[in-house]
Formats: C-alpha cells, sequence, structure tokens
C-alpha cells in the first residue's frame, strides 16, 4: 500500500456535536486503479477531488456500484467494523452483474483498516454515532463507446455519522412505479437503482408520505424493499420479511435483524408479504409494526401506510413493545461494544495497523 498523509488535517474543524453526515469528510481516503487488466497499487491519499472528464464512462453508461457500512467507537476508545467481509463479498456480487473487475479481499479489508485507522479521531463518541463508510467501484475510461470499460478505480471515502429519520415516518405502497425487475441489477448495489427511485419517492412526498415500499414489478402485490431499506412486517408476535432475490438487496442489517430475533425466539418467516395480507392485518388490528432497516438508518419504524388513497395508521408501541425498537437496540449495543457478541461480527481495528499493511 502506497500512503501519503494529509499535510493539512481538517479535523480540529469538525465539531462531533454539529456536523452535516454525508458532506463533511475525513482527511484521507482510498483509490486504486484497474488497466490493462489489473489493479494497481493501493493508495491511501488525502481526501479530494479527482480530474475526471464528462466522457468518462461510468458517467455515460452507469458502471458503478457501491457499498455502505459503518467503523463505530467505544468508551474506550476502540474502533470496530461490523461484518466487513459481507460487503466485501457484495460489493463483487454487484461488480459482477455489472461487467466490471471484482476487487481482492486484501484491497478491500486492508483499505478499509487503513483508512479507519489513520483517521479514527474522526469517529464520534456516543449513541448513534459512527463512521460512515462509503466503498464503490466506477468505470473511468475517456470514451464514448456503449461496451464494457476497460479502466476502473476503486475508492473508499468516509462521512461521519449520526442518528436521522429517528421519528417515525409515513410511507406510500406503491401501486405503480417499481424498483427492480426480474432479470434486472435490483440485487446489485448499483448506483442506477438510487437514481431511478428519486422521481417516484419526489412524487409520494407531495403526496405527503416521506417514503416509498416498493412493489413488485408484475403484479404491485407484494412487498419488495422500502425507500433504499429492506422491509420487515410484524403480524402479531412473527415477523415476516421477503427473501432476497434478483430484485431484493441481501441487506447485511436485515440479515443481522434476522438473527437477533432468532436469538430471542422471535419467529421470523422469510416469505413473499402480500399487500392485501397486512392490510387486512391493519384492519383486524393484528398487524403491530411496520419497519425499515438499512446501514445508514439503523431502523426506520412507520406510522402510516399509504394504501388506495388512504392512511392506514399503525400502532404507537412503546420501546419494550416494538421488536423493531428491541432488535435494534440489540443491534447497536453489539456494534458499539456494549454486550457480548455470540457471532463474531465485530472486527477490531489495531491501532497502527499502517505499519503492517
Amino acid at each position: 500500500m502506497i500512503i501519503q498523509k494529509t499535510e493539512n488535517s481538517r479535523l480540529s474543524d469538525f465539531d462531533p456535536n454539529n456536523f452535516s453526515f454525508g458532506s463533511t469528510f475525513i482527511d484521507h481516503m482510498v483509490i486504486c486503479e484497474y488497466e490493462n487488466g489489473k489493479w494497481g497499487d493501493v493508495k491511501l491519499v488525502p481526501y479530494g477531488p479527482i480530474p475526471f472528464t464528462p466522457a468518462m464512462m461510468g458517467v455515460n453508461y452507469g458502471q458503478a456500484c457501491f457499498e455502505g457500512m459503518k467503523a463505530y467507537k467505544d468508551k474506550d476508545g476502540q474502533v470496530f467494523l461490523f461484518r466487513p467481509e459481507k460487503n466485501f463479498e457484495r460489493i463483487n456480487k454487484s461488480a459482477a452483474r455489472l461487467a466490471m473487475p471484482e476487487v481482492t479481499e486484501e484491497m478491500f479489508l486492508d483499505g478499509l483498516k487503513a483508512l479507519v485507522d489513520i483517521d479514527r479521531n474522526w469517529i464520534p463518541q456516543g449513541e448513534g454515532m459512527s463512521l460512515y463508510i462509503r466503498p464503490l467501484i466506477f468505470a473511468t475510461e475517456e470514451a464514448l463507446k456503449a461496451r464494457v470499460a476497460n479502466k476502473y478505480m476503486f475508492a473508499i471515502v468516509a462521512t461521519p455519522a449520526k442518528s436521522y429519520y429517528s421519528e417515525p415516518v409515513s410511507v406510500k405502497i406503491s401501486d405503480h412505479y417499481s424498483r427492480a425487475a426480474n432479470g434486472g441489477v435490483g440485487s446489485a448495489k448499483a448506483a442506477g437503482n438510487y437514481a431511478a427511485s428519486f422521481y417516484p419517492t419526489q412524487l409520494a412526498i407531495e403526496e405527503g408520505y416521506e417514503q416509498i415500499i416498493w412493489t413488485d414489478d408484475a403484479t404491485h402485490e407484494y412487498f419488495e424493499e422500502s425507500g433504499t431499506m429492506n422491509v420487515f412486517v410484524r403480524i402479531n408476535d412473527t415477523i415476516y420479511t421477503p427473501p432476497t432475490s434478483e430484485k431484493i438487496l441481501d441487506g447485511v442489517t436485515r440479515d443481522s435483524f434476522i438473527q437477533l430475533a432468532k436469538k430471542r425466539g422471535i419467529e421470523v418467516k422469510i416469505e413473499p408479504v402480500a399487500v392485501k395480507t397486512v392490510v387486512e392485518a391493519q384492519k383486524n388490528g393484528t398487524l403491530k409494526e411496520v419497519w425499515g432497516v438499512g446501514t445508514a438508518v439503523v431502523t426506520t419504524v412507520f406510522q402510516a401506510l399509504g394504501y388506495e388513497g388512504v392512511k392506514l395508521a399503525l400502532p404507537k408501541l412503546s420501546d419494550e413493545e416494538s421488536y423493531a425498537a428491541i432488535l435494534k437496540k440489540d443491534l447497536t449495543d453489539l456494534q458499539n461494544n456494549l454486550s457480548e457478541d455470540p457471532f463474531g461480527w465485530r472486527v477490531v481495528v489495531e491501532k497502527d495497523v499502517l505499519e503492517t499493511v
């Protein structure tokens, strides 16, 4: 690994109690370029702009994918990653689907650890606080040709994070737009998936909702995802969540919630979730809660579902009654080293890891 430390740290200007998630960036980033059929040296360099032209193929033809993950700091200042091997597996799955070169485990994990270690002082401490990390791969070849590119970049950037979407939200059950289709790229974290979701979400916001529950493209009769999150439904004391597929992203937070629920003895059914079943449960009082999960938000609880022009209110549960709240606490306690880790999900980032990579 080639290391170039910044001579102009911005850390002294960073206020951990007052910052903007997603637009406040740490001092360094990781980059690695692919050319002539192979990846070059991994470089840890000062964060900043990279020169590209509007003819870059990733911009024109959409060969771009990314991951979302976090690093956490406990009360003693020890730093952890959370299940990074899952993100490594998934970024390569996305890359393969978009005909891009896969990254090596060494590039991905060593790059992550080196970046988090050198900028560990950027990681805020406290409830809901973390460092959000964005590994990504995109085509960089300068050519206006609709074909697989010959040049790519792997990069890792990061931004301090705090809790958001903490208040319950209203979501519209989509009856027209879909996030993904059979044979498409729904199971990949392709950049274009997010661009295509913005317009339907904008329409839902204009109707008084904060987000959308995406339904299947063929019939719009089954839940798939919600916004940029996987979705969970609780009817009575059973949790339901749609199975992953080529249309539904295999979320790390989703899988963690499932395993934590099973550890508590909560019944989890991974099966298609019909819109009619959820609506009927709301009407007969057996629908207890619906929520979304994802890396950035962890958990977003829904207070109402929009269906056929009507807002269907959901029960207001206390944190002691809500499976969403209970499982969120289980997860964040584990991530922040406040509880035991029976799954081996926490990965310690040792200090001075740069001396060994």
